[in-house]
């Protein structure tokens, strides 16, 4: 599934650096907790001046009050919290103010309540915590034990009970719990794990059933309806299946289910499956692109979705009792689309939107009177949003081919302003089946604006995007494919009049990470500089400790390094195993929490890597894990990686 790529989460960052032939400034310390080795001091003269290109924030709708208010997660300070909207454009009214950042947020619909329930996690560590909360009392009630993990909550139609996946009892799986919060010893589990991993959908209308994903430890996909009061359970899809199912939902009349899959098919499409007969139909209409996500409304009458349509997202809605497409005012921009809501009585859906020239923002579209309007105005930072120029989308020539010609691979490029052979950085998404999106981004504006980059972000193969083929293609014994795109990629940065390429620093976040490292493994002759940002250093390692609900989908990407010949292979595609082919300056930054990648792989890759040479830059950020969450932190990171890409030109 496409995943959008932002590397600055809006974020003040500190600065370093100089302008050539500057004078020197004194040295700016990191405010955050972070432990460093070879980093230099940054130099303070440039901290105003990134600090106010970079403080730019977003806004996300996470759904509506009974009342009708719009819950939205913002940054406020140094951590995305909990607020509250009463109409279009005004005063946010902040409801959650934690130390740690909020995951998600839901109000119950019961209309006589105004209860809302959030997960909370402490360092990053991904051990996500269930609270509930009021409107008239800033004080959150812990639902969940701290060991327990639960993150996915469903509130029930009559919002008295909630439905989570948390961690079973004996550590094996998963288990799904349905609790009333008003009671919450009385809470029982009614889908025991088992090994298994599964998930809560939605409630049936009338409350008895549950719709449950499940992943298997194999990497299966499951997806069944339950019975709460008889344990019975109803097939939806076929036993046996391997595609993924992001979202599934019960229809109103509680007759079938509305689910994304890829199954038999080259895209994700929308389906709906009737429950009597068991029989298929595709929802969604339009182009060849995947299904991102959907929305139904409570009353049945509309359903929402989004397509990706070549790096942007078009909002589709059907009137389901007309049977027909709805006409939709046009969005701001071509840009991306996500967190679809619609309002207690089915009138109005909010979602997020952002463009390469618009902040993150909730919108909300009016469906009676077809009225489009922003509900936040997200600050840009010291940037003119409407100065900005999307990347320009094109292709390069990799080394197979696909109908007998090339195969092409697309690939962003931004412009810096001025003539002349650019230095180049190539940003490599995360995540083997992410793909890069162009959205706000403040961070690719600076090195683009500021630093004078020409930013390459491709979609190497197995990116999504392409269709279930194409992300197959760098899967398993195929992954040093990936690699050889990237040997691809720089040729044709070489033959471009308008790049630099002695001068070409590759960097990426968590698996783009790992990619990067190996880009300096395979081509350092043709390189300036690596950042690894969270990256995977020894893949064995790597998936040998994963938590085994990731462990499934992991293996089926990379393959199961239980397996003698899989795992000596892997280690021949780790950069731990690689290190001494690796001569140019590398920045590694990471989270001491990082329950995906542990830490020990990327002081374990500084360290081998300082026995050949000493132009290696470690940062840990003590107080993060996987992703960075903390204002501070990102600032320091930033920080960083902009001093790196100056002494790297």
């Amino acid at each position: 599934m496409r995943t959008q790529i932002v590397w600055s989460l809006p974020a003040a960052i500190l600065c370093f650096g100089l302008a050539a032939g500057a004078p020197a400034a004194p040295a700016a310390q990191f405010r955050s907790p972070m432990s460093v080795a070879g980093v230099p001091p940054a130099a303070a003269r440039f901290a105003a001046r990134i600090a106010a290109r970079l403080a730019a924030r977003g806004a996300t709708p996470l759904g509506w009050s009974p009342q009708g208010q719009l819950l939205i997660a913002t940054r406020f300070g140094e951590t995305t919290q909990l607020h509250l909207l009463a109409a279009a454009g005004g005063a946010r009214r902040q409801l959650t103010f934690l130390r740690n950042p909020v995951r998600g947020g839901a109000f119950s619909p019961d209309p006589w309540h105004d209860n809302f329930v959030f997960a909370k996690d402490r360092g990053g560590r991904d051990d996500y915590r269930l609270y509930l909360q009021s409107l008239g009392n800033p004080r959150a009630q812990a639902l969940t034990d701290a060991k327990a993990d639960a993150r996915v909550a469903v509130w029930s139609n009559g919002g008295k009970r909630l439905a989570f996946a948390g961690t079973a009892a004996d550590g094996r799986g998963e288990d799904i719990t349905v609790m009333a919060p008003a009671d919450p010893g009385a809470a029982r589990v009614v889908v025991a794990g088992n090994g298994a991993y599964p998930a809560p959908l939605d409630w049936s209308p009338d409350d008895r059933r549950l719709l449950v994903r499940v992943t298997l430890a194999d990497g299966g996909v499951e997806l069944y309806s339950i019975d709460l009061t008889s344990g019975a359970r109803r097939q939806i899809v076929p036993k046996g299946g391997r595609d993924a199912i992001p979202e599934a939902r019960f229809s109103r009349d509680g007759r079938g289910v509305y689910l994304i899959t890829a199954r038999d098919a080259e895209y994700r499409e929308l389906r709906y499956a009737d429950l009597a007969t068991g029989r298929e139909s595709t929802v969604s209409t339009g182009a060849a692109g995947d299904v991102e996500e959907f929305a139904l409304s409570r009353d049945g009458h509309y359903l929402a979705y989004t397509q990706d349509e070549g790096g942007a997202d078009r909002l589709r809605i059907t009137d389901l009792l007309a049977h027909r497409a709805l006409a939709l005012p046009p969005l701001p921009s071509p840009g991306l689309v996500d967190s679809l809501h619609f309002d207690l009585p089915g009138k109005r859906l909010a979602f997020a939107f952002d463009a390469p020239n618009h902040p993150r923002d909730a919108f909300v579209l009016d469906l009676v009177a077809r009225r489009l309007e922003a509900w936040t105005h997200s600050e840009p930072g010291a940037i003119l949003p409407a100065q900005i120029a999307a990347p320009r989308l094109t292709h390069f020539q990799t080394f197979d081919r696909v109908g007998g010609r090339p195969r092409q691979l697309p690939v962003y490029l931004y412009d810096p302003p001025g003539p002349g052979r650019h230095p180049v950085l190539i940003l490599l998404h995360s995540g083997a089946n992410g793909a890069f999106c162009p959205g706000f981004d403040p961070w690719i504006r600076f090195v683009v604006d500021d630093l004078g980059y020409a930013v390459v972000a491709p979609n190497l193969r197995g990116s999504s995007g392409g269709g279930k083929s194409s992300e197959a293609l760098g899967e398993g014994r195929l992954r040093g494919d990936v690699l050889k795109d990237i040997g691809a990629l720089l040729v044709w940065i070489e033959g471009r009049s308008d790049l630099n390429a002695k001068r070409v620093v590759v960097a990426g976040r968590s698996y783009g990470g790992y990619l990067a490292l190996m880009a300096a493994v395979d081509y350092s002759a043709r390189l300036s500089g690596a950042v690894d940002l969270g990256g995977m250093t020894d893949l064995p390692t790597y998936l040998d400790e994963l938590r085994p609900a990731r462990q499934a989908v992991a293996r089926g990407k990379f393959g199961d390094e239980h397996d003698a010949g899989t795992r000596e292979f892997l280690r021949d595609l780790s950069p731990l195993a690689l290190a001494d082919r690796i001569t140019v300056p590398v920045l590694i930054v990471h989270g001491r929490n990082d329950p995906r990648v542990a830490v020990d792989q990327a002081q374990e890759m500084a360290a081998l890597l300082r026995s050949h040479h000493d132009r290696v830059w470690l940062m840990i950020a003590n107080r993060e894990g996987h992703r960075f969450v903390r204002q501070t932190d990102r600032d320091a990171m930033y920080t960083a990686f902009a001093q790196f890409l100056i002494s790297a030109r």
